[in-house]
């Protein structure tokens, strides 16, 4: 019986990855609790089990005192004679240990036993569970979709589910019954219920993560993601830069044939993905974030994080976008306030206009009162869209954060 003891404690301890030493404890715990119920009340029960060959033992100790008339607490004392009788040579003040058969446990001692010890495991799990994922949080790992309550989906993990709330599920992404998909984990906070996973379809991270995959650039440190602004489900715009001389960011993340975009596109279900190169001079960097619209000249204001961009007059709804989205998208990733007008907009709005920035010197493109410009000429190229009229001014938001760990998630 205790080798077959011992060969389930070895299955827990790798199918649970708990440790024996807990799951010892947890059984003499389990037979301190049996005991106790088995005598009725709260004796000084003392449980050993040896590791080696598993065999226990159950005690209650009593203190010996002279006689029976000193006796305050039968259940904890017991007089000399009566100690002598189990043990010779036993005087008043030691310490007398009583062996408890387990065999004699009662079905309700046994149940109670069994108890303890799978609420043990329990916690255990819960806590190995945690310990697992706890260094994942801000990682991108692969789950099964198992079933959706609510608008809650259950993601399972392998060792535990994970859940993807409203709020983290891609609009309109239908996710099917046993899909494998990639999630990005937000965190693993402590319920009365015990611990939660929380992963997300919609950080701008997983985005981040999934290049870091497919790029072995990224992941060596040759290219570097600088910013991402996202809109999941419909567009993402990355800007990147070289860390080595003569290295393409922006090949290095497209890859031989645009295979492994395709590749983070794909995971991302279709999801269209804008690679950018990040230039340290504002007006080279938004307009390059204003890709694929052609860009006539940036105003940029580095201490105002504004920016007054001119493009050609039949490049006005390319570069404002779909309900306003390459705009939009191009302050998020910039982290500048940008303002667009075409070239006949642009040549009676105060801003717009080289002149408004002359002063007597200036050298290269750097201006006295702060401004930097960048100004590109000689499109032949017809782009066909919806025409706009009027100007669209696009407030920025904070650049998303580069580290997931520096998240908080509340529940």
């Amino acid at each position: 019986m205790n080798s077959e003891l011992l060969q389930a404690l070895d299955m827990l301890e790798k199918e649970k990855e708990i440790s024996k030493d807990i799951l010892f404890a947890a059984i003499e715990d389990s037979l301190k609790a049996a005991c106790k119920e088995h005598l009725g009340r709260n004796e000084n029960v003392v449980v050993e089990v040896d590791r080696e060959t598993g065999d226990f033992h159950c005690f209650y100790e009593k203190e010996v005192v002279e006689t029976d008339d000193d006796i305050e607490d039968d259940a904890l004392q017991i007089s000399e004679e009566e100690a002598q009788k189990i043990a010779a040579g036993v005087v008043a003040g030691d310490v007398i240990r009583l062996e408890v058969d387990s065999a004699e446990f009662g079905r309700i001692a046994a149940g109670k036993a069994k108890n303890v010890i799978l609420q043990k495991i329990r916690e255990e799990e819960k806590s190995s569970v945690y310990n697992l994922y706890k260094d994942k949080i801000g990682q991108v790992v692969t789950g099964i979709v198992q079933r959706q309550v609510g608008n809650t989906i259950s993601i399972n993990l392998g060792k535990a589910d994970a859940q993807l709330t409203e709020k983290e599920i891609v609009p309109e992404e239908n996710l099917r019954l046993t899909e494998r998909v990639k999630v990005y984990i937000l965190g693993v906070p402590e319920t009365k219920k015990g611990f939660r996973i929380l992963v997300s379809r919609t950080h701008a991270n997983l985005v981040r993560k999934l290049f870091e995959e497919e790029v072995t650039e990224i992941k060596d440190g040759t290219v570097e993601i600088v910013s991402i602004a996202r809109e999941p489900g419909s567009r993402t715009k990355m800007a990147v830069r070289s860390n080595v001389p003569d290295v393409d960011p922006v090949g290095a993340c497209v890859g031989q044939g645009g295979a492994r975009v395709d590749a983070v596109v794909a995971e991302l279900r279709n999801e269209k993905i804008d690679i950018v190169e990040w230039d340290e001079n504002p007006g080279n960097f938004i307009q390059n974030a204003l890709s694929p619209a052609k860009i006539v000249a940036v105003f940029a204001d580095p201490e105002e994080k504004t920016a007054k961009v001119v493009v050609p007059d039949y490049q006005l709804s390319l570069a404002i976008g779909k309900a306003g989205q390459n705009a939009r998208l191009a302050a998020k990733l910039t982290g500048y306030k940008i303002d667009i007008k075409s070239e006949t907009q642009a040549k009676d709005a105060p801003g717009f206009r080289y002149e408004d920035y002359l002063d007597d010197e200036y050298e290269d493109g750097e201006y006295e009162d702060g401004y930097e410009e960048s100004y590109e000429e000689g499109y032949e190229e017809e782009y066909a869209e919806d025409d706009y009229e009027g100007s669209v001014e696009e407030s920025s938001e904070e650049m998303l954060e580069e580290n997931a760990s520096e998240e908080v998630y509340d529940e």
